[in-house]
C-alpha cells in the first residue's frame, strides 16, 4: 500500500516544482537527518563505550571535511559526556529533546572477527517524524536521510523533505531494511540523488554488485570494506580503492564515508575525486575508537600520490617561476582554420559535442605505442585533436544538427566512419568504436536530463558562480562524467570561456583543475615535474610498453598534483598554463627528438628526453 501512496505524492509533487537534481549551488550546509546514539563497543581486547549512530558519524565526518552542517534526531536534555562534544562540535543540532536514558544505544561485538549486534534500542530515532523538522530546507544544499531503522518512515521523510524545498537529497540504508523492507529501500533509492550502501546490502538490492546501476544523472556508493568503494553513475563504474591501515573500530566506517563524501561534492570534487577523498577519511577513522579521529582539527587528508612516483618540489619551483616572467605563455581563444567560425549559430552544440572526442589519437603495435594519428583532411596534413576538430566542423557543414544531442545518441557505425574519412578515403582514426560510444554516452545522457547546450549555459550562468554550476552539470553527462581528474570537461569550459564570443564568464577567484591529458604528462616526465622511483615503472614508460590502470593513474594523478602547483606559484590561469603544456608537442614531440634549443623552459627543464606518456587506452584523453 504504501507504494502507491508514494507514488501518487511524488507525482503531485513533480507537477508542482521543479526537481533541481543535477545542479549543486555553492554554498556548503548540509542537514542530517538522523539520531546520536551511545554505543557500548567490545573490541578485540576491550570494552568501551563512546557515541555513535548513523546521522552522529555522518555529521561529523561532513563537518570533518569542512560543510556546515545541522543534524536534525533525537537530542538529551543534558549534553554530558561523549553528547556535549559531539554537540560542540557540529554546527547545529536540533529535534526534539529526550531523557539522556531513552536516547538510542547499540551494543555491539566485534570479538572473534565477526560482527554481532548484542542490543539495539532504536525507538526514539523510529519514532521521529516529518512534522518535527524545520518548514523550510532551502537554505540546504544537501539533506541526508539517516536510515531510522525503517525505511518506510525513511521514505516519508524524502517526500516530505522535497516539499519543504530541499534541493537535492541524498540517503543510507542497513541491513535490517534492505532484508525486511527491501521494496520500501528501492523506492527511497528511486527518489534520492545520492544514494549510499554497503557490498552485502547491494548484493540482496541488484542481485549483485556488477548489476548495480542508478538512473542518468543521480549516484550510487557502495562501500566495499578494504576493497575500497565503488561509485556508479548511471551504468558507469569506478573502483576506488583504500589503502592498509590496521583497523581498531570499524563502527560508523560507512557513514564516516558518506559524510565526506557530501561534503568534498559540495566543494565542487568530482564525485569519484569525493570518493578518494572520503576513503582517507573513513581509514583514519576505524584506526581509533569511535570518531576520535574525526574531531581532529588537522588539515583535511587528500588522496595520496603512489609510492613509486614523487613530486619533484623543486623543479616545480624553477618552471613555475620561468613560465611566470614569460609574455608568451597565455590563453588560446579557440580561433583557427579546423574550428567554427566566431558567431557560429552551433558553435555551442559543436564544441559540447566534439570535445566529447578529444581522446586517443594514436596507435598500438605488439604492446608498444607505434604512432600517432597524421592524416590529410581538407588539403591539409593534421594530427590528433585538430583533425577531429576538422572532421566535426566538416560534418557541421554537411549537416547543421550534426552536434545536436539527439543526432549524436543515434549515430552508428557507417556514419561515424565516413566523418572520420580522410582525403584519400581512409578512416585513421584508432579505436573508433570508443568514438561511437562516446557519441551515444553524450547524446543519451543528455536527452535523459532534457538538456541540450544552450540550456546549461544559461543554467550556469543563473547559478551564483557559473563555472562550478556548468561543471557539476557535466559530471551527469556521458563523455564527461568518467572522468575523476575531468580533463574534458576542464577543456570544453576554457573553451566557451576563451572563445570571442565568451559564452562561459568565469569569476575572478574560479580555477579550472589542470587538464591533463598525455602531452601534458610527457613534459612532466621529460621536464622533471615528476620522478618515477619504481624501475620497472620507468623502464616501461621508457620502452613505450601499454601500462595497467593503476600504472597510469599514479602518473597522471601526480601530473596533475604538479600542474595544480604550477598554476598556483606562477600566477598564471589554467587556460595559460594548459595551451603552453599542450604546445610543447612541437617542441617536444612523441616521434623525434625534441628541439630542446626552441623551447621555452630549456634553460630549467631536466631534459630526460627518453621518457615516455603513459600508453594506455582510455576516452579521457
Amino acid at each position: 500500500m504504501y507504494s502507491i501512496g508514494v507514488n501518487i505524492t511524488l507525482m503531485l509533487y513533480n507537477v508542482l516544482t521543479l526537481r533541481n537534481g543535477y545542479s549543486i549551488v555553492s554554498d556548503k550546509k548540509i542537514l542530517i537527518i538522523g539520531g546520536a546514539s551511545t554505543d557500548t563497543l567490545h573490541l578485540k581486547n576491550s570494552t568501551v563505550k563512546c557515541p555513535g549512530g548513523a546521522g552522529m558519524y555522518t555529521a561529523v565526518s561532513a563537518t570533518h571535511c569542512g560543510a556546515n552542517v545541522t543534524l536534525f534526531g533525537p537530542r538529551p536534555h543534558e549534553y554530558v559526556d561523549h553528547f556535549k562534544e559531539l554537540n560542540n562540535y557540529i554546527n547545529k543540532w536540533i529535534g526534539p529533546k529526550l531523557p539522556n536514558n531513552q536516547l538510542p544505544e547499540f551494543e555491539i561485538s566485534y570479538r572473534n572477527n565477526t560482527t554481532e549486534y548484542l542490543s539495539i534500542s532504536l525507538e526514539s530515532e523510529t519514532n521521529l517524524s516529518p512534522d518535527m523538522m524545520p518548514e523550510d530546507l532551502t537554505d540546504y544544499s544537501i539533506v541526508h536521510v539517516s536510515p531510522l531503522g525503517d525505511a518506510i518512515n525513511q521514505l516519508k521523510f524524502i517526500i516530505s523533505c522535497r516539499y519543504r524545498g530541499a534541493k537535492l537529497i541524498s540517503a543510507g540504508t542497513g541491513l535490517f531494511n534492505v532484508k525486511e523492507q527491501p521494496h520500501a529501500v528501492k523506492e527511497v533509492i528511486n527518489h534520492t540523488d545520492y544514494f549510499f550502501m554497503n557490498r552485502h546490502e547491494a548484493k540482496l538490492i541488484f542481485g549483485s554488485i556488477d548489476s548495480a546501476t542508478m538512473d542518468t544523472g543521480k549516484l550510487l556508493y557502495i562501500t566495499l570494506g578494504d576493497k575500497g568503494a565503488l561509485i556508479v553513475q548511471g551504468s558507469h563504474s569506478t573502483l576506488v580503492p583504500t589503502h592498509p591501515i590496521t583497523e581498531i573500530d570499524p563502527t560508523g566506517a560507512g557513514d564516516t564515508f558518506c559524510g565526506a563524501v557530501l561534503a568534498n561534492i559540495l566543494q565542487n570534487k568530482h564525485p569519484v575525486m569525493a570518493a578518494h577523498e572520503a576513503v582517507v577519511i573513513s581509514a583514519k577513522m576505524i584506526s581509533q575508537i569511535g570518531p576520535k579521529a574525526l574531531y581532529s582539527k588537522k588539515p583535511i587528508s587528500q588522496p595520496q600520490i603512489d609510492t613509486r612516483i614523487r613530486l619533484n618540489n623543486t623543479q616545480i619551483k624553477k618552471i613555475s617561476e620561468k613560465l611566470s616572467s614569460l609574455l608568451e605563455v597565455s590563453p588560446f581563444p579557440f580561433v583557427s582554420k579546423v574550428l567554427p567560425p566566431i558567431n557560429h549559430p552551433k558553435a555551442l552544440d559543436y564544441f559540447f559535442a566534439a570535445t566529447v572526442h578529444q581522446f586517443s589519437f594514436w596507435s598500438i603495435h605488439n604492446q608498444k605505442y607505434y604512432q600517432p594519428l597524421i592524416a590529410p583532411l581538407g588539403g591539409v596534413m593534421l594530427k590528433g585533436s585538430d583533425y577531429l576538430w576538422k572532421c566535426f566542423s566538416l560534418a557541421l557543414e554537411r549537416d547543421v544538427e550534426f552536434c545536436s544531442p539527439n543526432r549524436q545518441a543515434s549515430l552508428n557505425l557507417d556514419e561515424l566512419k565516413t566523418i572520420m574519412q580522410d582525403d584519400n578515403g581512409n578512416q585513421p582514426m584508432p579505436a573508433i568504436e570508443l568514438h561511437l560510444e562516446e557519441s551515444h554516452r553524450y547524446g543519451r545522457d543528455m536527452l535523459a536530463l532534457n538538456l541540450d547546450p544552450e540550456s546549461i549555459i544559461k543554467q550556469s550562468k543563473f547559478s551564483s558562480n557559473p563555472l562550478s554550476a556548468f561543471i557539476n552539470i557535466l559530471d551527469q553527462i556521458g563523455g564527461y562524467k568518467e572522468d575523476p581528474l575531468r580533463k574534458k570537461s576542464g577543456l570544453l569550459a576554457l573553451i566557451l570561456n576563451q572563445r570571442p564570443e565568451n559564452f562561459l564568464p568565469f569569476q575572478k577567484t574560479d580555477h579550472i583543475d589542470p587538464v591533463i591529458d598525455y602531452h601534458n604528462m610527457r613534459l612532466c616526465l621529460r621536464a622533471g615535474l615528476i620522478d618515477i622511483l619504481d624501475e620497472k615503472l620507468n623502464k616501461k614508460l621508457i620502452d613505450r610498453m601499454i601500462l595497467s590502470k593503476d600504472e597510469e593513474w599514479a602518473i597522471r594523478y601526480a601530473a596533475y598534483c604538479a600542474r595544480q602547483q604550477i598554476v598556483n606559484l606562477s600566477g598564471k590561469p589554467e587556460g595559460a598554463i594548459d595551451w603552453f603544456f599542450f604546445n610543447t608537442r612541437k617542441t617536444c614531440p612523441e616521434m623525434t627528438p625534441p628541439l630542446c634549443e626552441s623551447c621555452l623552459i630549456d634553460s630549467v627543464c631536466d631534459h630526460k628526453k627518453e621518457m615516455f606518456q603513459p600508453v594506455i587506452r582510455t576516452t579521457y584523453y
